[in-house]
Order: C-alpha cells, then structure tokens, then sequence
C-alpha cells in the first residue's frame, strides 16, 4: 500500500456561530455522515479569523483549513462574511507564494438548516486535501525541532 493511500489529512473548521456550526450541530443530530477528519472550533462571526490562525493551524500540523460562516448578505455582523472572503483569498495567495498548495485552504458558505451541504463540503475539502498529501510545513517544523534538540 502506498503513503498516499494510507495518509489521513486533519483538518481545523473554524465555523461561524450563527450559521455553520449550527449547520454541523444540526448534521451532527440528523445523524448525518461526513468525515471524522475534522476537529472543529466555534467562532463568533468568519470575519473574525486572522490570517495568522491559518498560518497556526497549518504550523501546528492540520493538514487543510476549512472556514465556513453565513451566506454573504445573512451574516450576523452585517459584512463579516465579505471580509472573511477578502482576507482568505489574500491569505491563500501568500501561501500559495510561499510554496503552500492552495486546497489547504477552503472556504464554504453554510446556513444553520444546510446540514447536507455541510456533510458535503466536509467530504469535499477531505478530500481534495487527501490529494494534496501531508503538510510540508508540519514536516519541515518537526525536522527542524529535531535537530535543534540532538
């Protein structure tokens, strides 16, 4: 069996309060089925995610992260969701500059009565993420601890 095979990315969501965690809350009770790969952390708003919680995550080890929050023209906080856009896309330029594969990074759209679209985006950024292979930076860090070390 090859490494692709048996890699399994882990993926970070952060998902708006209002609408996408509700989204996966309501996939969770409808006893929907998507991928356990993701390990999910409940934000107030998309609009509030700093590039460098992306940059985090990857250093940490996530393979991908996913960040899903209102549909625009229904956020919460008004246009939180149009600068959640406008910093992901800068942010996944940079690291797609730095060397980073830009499917790490993905952005979704989910309301609070979408628990199948959310199943679907899960599954679908699993999967792309599963095809770009394990994090080169989680790699690169832990090489780099270890010499340090010895």
């Amino acid at each position: 069996m090859s490494e692709q095979t048996e890699f399994e990315p882990k993926l970070v969501g952060f998902l708006c309060r209002w609408c996408s965690y509700a989204g996966a809350d309501l996939a969770g009770t409808s006893r929907k089925k998507y991928p356990a790969n993701i390990r999910i952390v409940k934000i107030p708003c998309s609009g509030r995610i700093d590039p460098l919680f992306v940059l985090k995550a990857l250093r940490l080890g996530f393979d991908g992260v996913l960040v899903s929050g209102c549909h625009p023209g229904d956020c919460h906080y008004i246009t939180g969701n149009y600068r959640a856009r406008r910093r992901l896309a800068l942010t996944k330029k940079f690291l797609e500059y730095m060397g980073v594969d830009p499917r790490r990074i993905q952005a979704s759209w989910v309301s609070a009565s979408e628990a199948g679209k959310f199943t679907d985006v899960v599954t679908a950024v699993t999967n792309e993420v599963r095809e770009a292979g394990p994090n080169r930076l989680f790699t690169e860090e832990k090489e780099k601890r270890a010499t340090a070390t010895a």
